[in-house]
């Protein structure tokens, strides 16, 4: 006769790695993202893992500027802010164990999905190992994650910008190996830049046809003599097919909710129940399962005129 196997039950914990260039608002979406899931009932925490974050609009659960902070190896060590950063990056690599996972483990009583405000120097996520590894060992802890890129979104109004942050979310999403959304941040200021968007909105969100970019590229004097090169950047990221992007308001609930989607998608978050009650409280809200006209109004109108 079979029997019946024991199945040990586990409370997940699921977190968003927030990554991203220095003034993307990784902090702003951190505080404004917090209130919303706790809107939501979820037993949520913001862990501070930029040790020059001094303009925390939120109270972190765990603070890494407890342990080190850049302003200290800057002083001790006379190196500069990037060098510094990078040191801070594998000093809290060589203190998981005995510090950080410990710390971690006494917010998981509490809490069981985290917001990782990270540093912004890219250089950590393209070529430095240290934050890598820091976020394969939370993988092994059990943690379900997903690294959340946030990128300027006034970006999109150069051609060539656009094109060199294309290449960065694609580095850095072949880098980290993990569950990605890449975001265009601030995307309530783009009306600023909207004169400058030389194709529609959705053309950018959705990383179109490239070629059509590489026109407006040889239009710019400088750069019509990387034409080959631009040509060569391009070809791999439509070959990859992996970079798109989701636009966010971190101000506003219905943008957060659409954020929200596509992140529970990719960290197979499972809702608790009365969660959904909450979210049908706020609105409805279907990705993947709306017309084009519904998206439209939903991800590009608020942003654009």
């Amino acid at each position: 006769m079979l029997q019946t196997p024991a199945v040990k039950f586990v409370n997940p914990r699921y977190g968003q790695l927030i990554i991203g260039p220095p003034g993307s608002g990784k902090t702003t979406y951190c505080h404004h993202a917090y209130n919303f899931y706790k809107e939501l009932g979820r037993e949520v925490g913001v862990v501070n893992l930029d040790p020059a974050n001094e303009n925390m609009e939120y109270k972190p659960i765990i603070d890494v500027m407890q342990l080190i902070t850049v302003e200290d190896v800057m002083e001790q060590y006379h190196l500069g802010p990037n060098g510094s950063l990078m040191y801070c990056a594998e000093f809290l690599e060589a203190h998981l164990e005995d510090w950080f996972l410990p710390e971690l483990r006494k917010a998981a009583a509490t809490c069981n999905y985290f917001l990782f405000d990270c540093p912004g120097q890219v250089e950590l996520y393209t070529h430095h190992t240290a934050m890598a590894a820091i976020f394969a060992r939370l993988q092994k802890e059990g943690y379900h994650l997903v690294t959340v890129n946030l990128i300027d979104s006034h970006y999109c109004s150069e051609p060539t910008k656009f094109v060199s942050t294309l290449l960065l979310a694609l580095n850095m999403m072949l880098r980290m190996g993990l569950p990605h959304v890449n975001v265009l941040s601030k995307a309530d200021l783009l009306r600023k830049h909207e004169s400058k968007l030389q194709f529609n909105l959705d053309y950018y969100t959705d990383v179109l046809d490239l070629k059509y970019l590489l026109e407006s590229l040889d239009d710019t004097p400088t750069m019509k003599k990387y034409r080959k090169l631009n040509e060569a950047i391009c070809s791999m990221v439509e070959d990859y097919a992996l970079v798109s992007f989701q636009l966010l308001n971190a101000r506003s609930t219905a943008s957060l909710l659409r954020l929200r989607n596509h992140i529970d998608k990719a960290n197979g978050y499972i809702y608790k129940a009365g969660e959904e009650t909450a979210v049908n409280a706020l609105m409805a809200c279907a990705v993947g399962a709306e017309a084009e006209s519904m998206r439209q109004a939903h991800d590009i109108d608020p942003y654009v005129t």
